[in-house]
């Protein structure tokens, strides 16, 4: 088939928005193509709010076909944690079949040159972009996310995460150039003369294996960073979450044929109930990258079996926040109550451990003891929640029944600061809807520091007496060199602490939030700007997203001949 996208077009399109992601990158100053108001959808071929909704209800109960060599079986089974039955089938593929069909296209696509696998990689990214009201309910009713939440992580913070990872890899791709003459003198005889041409060359299948939690915003980073390296890249979908990264899947298999490619180099492992593949498709010889979100226990099998590939996790982590003392009590307690409940904890990065003082706090209305402090954040999450639809606009739903199990389970830690309830949800009655808890632990006591040394992903936090700021960086500086973190905050009018904690999280290498009190939280970071995650801490082994990421994605192929 003739190519519908010519280089040519597409580079017109897209070179303008590539070179604002690379100046991006460079000034880490806020910007983003994709607008995060649902009202500023509906124009230039993308779909509103009504268009996306009906494409969505149009896909329950489909056969999601997407042309894919080696289809043996047809597979489903999501059910929303709001309840729905979603009725979705996919491919379930054959791999002897699948792989080496997948492998056939890295030729042309290598020798297409950086550029233009950027720029086709882009316009993946608008497509979807394009379509960011559907994919908002794909990955609503498979995440538990409330919708707004949804559409602008699933939508355009997932699509910056992507851009951003296409500029990363062109960066580290043209930094060789194509071609060198190299000339070394030779005194009284004619120089030593070569004309050398430098390849950057896939090193084979990547495989992402993508999250229940953040499908598009955790996949879409390896998946856009090892096509844009030249890299084919096969999606396996967590089996709870399969739509949004089928969706995808279907987007960017349409681009590449239109570009004159071979669709083939995306294709979708979709899986039976209770199949469990990602352990065989990892450890294939031909699966050479591997992008992994999810559990420490799947993390560290990966990186210890899949010795033919290059790993990249991110697992999990028991993120702290040290308050010793502020000069904004009421805007620190808001920024907190609002962490600890944005979808119900279900973050890699929300504040599991607060790490108070037994003797209490400083704050600009005067000193407050620890009981005070956690009874005064109890009752900012309990105001912040009181309002049932801004409850469920805030926590979404459950996403499954372990982390409703480990809440339950830690009211049975400790003294409980505030009891967790249940919220109905009107639209979604089968939705499993719970506000945080906060248990108050003791940092002193082994039985408190089995509990809280450990993380319980979900709705649930520790109020940690500490004996001081100084015992409380010590924990600190254990916790993340022991367990591991995505994200460290601390609160402390003290030039001292600062000090002492920014040490520990530069020595430790954790990414920190200082004296957050207004609109950004520490579980939120920015495309462009922040570092998500280190990569130099157990929680994970790579950053989204630096050069590090993408660099060894690839390798350059250097040929060189007399002049």
């Amino acid at each position: 088939m003739a190519a519908e996208l010519t280089a040519h077009q597409l580079i017109a399109q897209h070179r303008p928005t590539l070179d604002q992601a690379l100046e991006a990158i460079r000034t880490r100053a806020y910007w983003s193509p994709h607008p995060e108001h649902p009202k500023a959808y509906g124009e230039n071929g993308s779909l509103d709010a009504a268009a996306g909704k009906a494409a969505f209800d149009a896909l329950l109960g489909s056969r999601l076909d997407l042309g894919q060599p080696g289809t043996d079986d047809w597979v489903g089974g999501e059910v929303s944690p709001y309840g729905i039955e979603l009725g979705v089938t996919y491919p379930h593929a054959d791999v002897d079949t699948l792989l080496p069909a997948m492998r056939a296209g890295q030729r042309a696509w290598r020798d297409a040159g950086a550029e233009m696998r950027a720029v086709v990689c882009l316009e993946i990214l608008k497509r979807i972009s394009d379509r960011t009201h559907e994919f908002a309910h794909a990955v609503m009713h498979t995440s538990g996310q409330a919708f707004m939440m949804a559409f602008q992580a699933g939508g355009p913070h997932a699509q910056d995460r992507g851009l951003e990872a296409v500029a990363y890899a062109y960066v580290e791709q043209v930094r060789t150039p194509d071609n060198a003459e190299w000339t070394k003198p030779q005194g009284k005889r004619d120089p030593l003369a070569l004309t050398k041409r430098f390849t950057p060359v896939p090193r084979g299948v990547a495989l992402v294996i993508g999250c229940n939690t953040f499908p598009t915003w955790n996949g879409y980073p390896g998946l856009f960073a090892s096509l844009a390296t030249g890299n084919a890249v096969l999606v396996k979908p967590h089996p709870r979450a399969v739509l949004p990264l089928a969706l995808t899947v279907q987007v960017a298999r349409e681009v590449l044929a239109e570009a004159g490619f071979d669709a083939n180099l995306v294709a979708l492992a979709a899986e039976r109930a209770g199949e469990g593949i990602a352990k065989t498709l990892a450890t294939r010889p031909e699966i050479r990258i591997i992008d992994y979100t999810g559990s420490t226990a799947f993390g560290d099998w990966l990186e210890a079996n899949a010795r033919q590939a290059q790993v990249y996790t991110e697992k999990a982590g028991v993120n702290t926040v040290l308050v010793e003392s502020t000069d904004n009590y009421k805007g620190m307690l808001s920024n907190l109550a609002f962490s600890l409940s944005l979808y119900s904890g279900q973050m890699c990065t929300t504040p599991q451990n607060l790490l108070i003082p037994r003797d209490g706090i400083r704050t600009e209305e005067g000193p407050r003891s620890y009981d005070e402090v956690v009874a005064d954040l109890a009752k900012s999450v309990g105001g912040l929640l009181g309002d049932d639809a801004r409850a469920n606009g805030l926590l979404g739903a459950i996403v499954n029944p372990d982390v409703k199990a480990r809440l339950e389970a830690a009211a049975g830690l400790g003294e409980v600061a505030l009891a967790s309830r249940e919220i109905a949800n009107p639209e979604f009655p089968d939705a499993v809807v719970r506000t945080p808890v906060i248990v108050k632990l003791d940092g002193a006591k082994p039985d408190d520091q089995a509990a809280f040394m450990n993380e319980c992903f979900g709705p649930v936090s520790f109020a940690v007496a500490v004996d001081s700021a100084a015992d409380a960086v010590a924990l600190l500086r254990r916790t993340i060199s022991s367990k591991g973190a995505m994200t460290v905050g601390a609160y402390t009018t003290s030039e001292e602490v600062e000090e002492a904690v920014q040490e520990a999280c530069l020595e430790e290498c954790a990414q920190l939030s200082l004296n957050l009190t207004g609109g950004v939280y520490v579980n939120q970071t920015a495309a462009f700007s922040d570092f998500h995650g280190s990569g130099g801490n157990p929680a994970a082994n790579a950053a989204l997203c630096d050069g590090a990421f993408v660099a060894n994605r690839f390798r350059v192929v250097e040929v060189r001949r007399e002049a």
